[in-house]
Formats: C-alpha cells, structure tokens, sequence
C-alpha cells in the first residue's frame, strides 16, 4: 500500500517532537502512543519487545536512570521516507545534554519506522554498534565529574 508522503511526514515530526520532549521530562507515554497498539520494537542491544505497555516499562526503565536522564535529544541527520513503503529511515543521535564543558556527547543509529495510518507507526528498528555508545558515555560522566566535582557519581534521586 502506497501512502501519503506529507501524511506520513506529519507523523514523522510529531514522533520527533514527542520523542524530544519525552527525553526532557522523562514521560515517555506520549512517545508511546505515537504507534499502535501492537507495536513490534526491535533494539538490536535489549531485545525485542511486543505492544505499547512493553516498550513504555522497558524505555521508561532504560531512560530514568542516571545519566541517560541526561540523553535528552534526539535529532536526526538525516533521512528518507518511502512513501510506497511506509517507511521512514534515517540515522537519529543520542545527545546527552552539556555537562558543563559545552561539547556534544552523542552517538547515532540507523532507525526503520513503519507507517501504519492514522498517524501511526507499527514498528521501530534501531540498529547501531553499543561498542561505539560506551565511549560517549565515559566521556559524558568524566567531563561531568569535572564540571561537578560535588556530584562525581550522579545526582542523588
């Protein structure tokens, strides 16, 4: 089935916003309910997970915890929407927000999503190497340890 480019750009923005705004407040429900009900996550490092209520307990668990509450945006670099397809392909990073030292600290995957209608997508992929994401994160804590010598291990929940 064919689908409506502009439509599925909408979508495509709304999932970005939505996504972005779920780093900052670390509500990831709305995230969520930018796919159906029967969502099929594929994450190539944790698995692969079944419906809505699945991946919201595994990213809510996954990004609540220090320092990937600091993992706020998401922008992509760049990417493709097969209308005919519906899909969306693109490479998205991981940034985590300034530590005080004013670099970016991020790292990139590829991200596949299906277009089901309605505004919706059916499915995620991202594929990436977790070997090049350690790096950034070590980096991340040092320069945070440096900028916040009072907090080296994190803030205190």
């Amino acid at each position: 089935m064919a689908w409506d480019r502009a439509e599925i750009e909408a979508a495509f923005q709304r999932f970005q916003d939505t996504a972005n705004e779920a780093g900052r407040t670390g509500d990831w429900r709305p995230w969520v309910e930018c796919f159906t009900e029967d969502l099929h996550y594929i994450e190539h490092l944790y698995g692969e997970f079944h419906g809505r209520e699945e991946v919201l307990a595994w990213i809510t668990k996954t990004m609540t915890v220090w320092p990937f509450t600091e993992m706020q945006l998401f922008p992509w670099d760049w990417y493709t929407i097969d209308a005919e397809q519906g899909w969306v392909i693109g490479q998205v990073e991981n940034r985590f927000t300034d530590p005080g030292d004013g670099k970016v600290y991020e790292g990139a995957n590829w991200t596949r999503l299906v277009y089901a209608g309605d505004g919706l997508f059916s499915s995620e992929e991202d594929v990436y190497n977790p070997a090049h994401f350690g790096p950034v994160v070590e980096a991340w804590l040092a320069a945070y340890a440096v900028a916040h010598p009072e907090a080296p291990n994190g803030p205190m929940a």
